[in-house]
């Protein structure tokens, strides 16, 4: 038999083991090394330039020329003009409340913005999936690589999606609204998204750019290869027209 002497001895040896082992845990976790999590989320997080509130393009002629157009060079789309893309569909415009854009139905906000990057679409940023982040005015980082080609089958093979540098895709998260609203909500939604659609629209002019508003495509396709959160409402290719704006 151990005597207690003994027995207290190990006991207390280990629990000292389990203290060192739970210190070289914690200096793990709390520090910062490059295989941290925090460090690799701030790696994955860009901050886009600030956006413009002026142009020689009048809201009226932008209203006049808005057209869907589908065939884009094969040139890309410079990160400043993303950048004032993504500002108009959801950047924010008041910042003591959070007001964006584009209207929402008591201010619950419920839509997503991820931009599809294909190889050399955006000059300055790699291929992959980005998630935009109004507060901030920043791209996080979904997955890297080129998804253009499954994104277009994923639209029933809609050509313009998958030769279009950059795709938006707009998702919805209902419950934001609904949990206000009750079933209404819904309809608020994609009201929601309509104006966010038009507000891409003339910002595509103002731009020298152009762009398509994309609703037929297999859900849960979309959701699949763009990740993130919500139901998909949108895609919306967008490029340098092949044809420029008369401006």
């Amino acid at each position: 038999m151990i005597s207690r002497r003994r027995f207290i001895a190990a006991l207390a040896g280990g629990l000292a083991v389990l203290a060192s082992l739970t210190l070289l845990a914690q200096s793990k976790i709390f520090h910062k090394t490059p295989e941290s999590e925090e460090y690799v989320k701030a790696k994955e997080r860009l901050k886009l330039p600030e956006p413009a509130y002026d142009s020689k393009v009048s809201i009226e002629k932008a209203i006049l020329l808005r057209r869907s157009k589908r065939d884009y060079r094969d040139e890309p789309i410079t990160l400043s003009q993303l950048s004032q893309l993504l500002w108009a569909a959801q950047g924010i415009t008041e910042w003591r409340y959070g007001f964006r854009t584009a209207p929402s139905a008591g201010a619950t906000y419920p839509l997503e913005v991820y931009v599809a990057v294909r190889e050399d679409g955006v000059e300055d940023l790699p291929p992959g999936i980005y998630h935009y982040l109004p507060k901030t005015h920043e791209l996080e980082l979904v997955k890297l690589g080129d998804f253009s080609r499954e994104l277009m089958r994923a639209a029933i093979d809609q050509e313009w999606v998958g030769s279009a540098p950059v795709n938006l895709v707009i998702n919805a998260v209902y419950e934001r609204t609904t949990r206000v609203y009750g079933d209404r909500g819904i309809r608020y939604v994609h009201m929601e998204v309509g104006h966010v659609g038009q507000n891409v629209y003339l910002q595509c002019i103002s731009l020298g750019l152009a762009c398509v508003v994309v609703g037929a495509f297999y859900d849960e396709e979309v959701k699949r290869i763009v990740g993130g959160v919500g139901e998909p409402l949108y895609i919306i290719p967008i490029g340098v027209p092949v044809e420029p704006w008369k401006l």
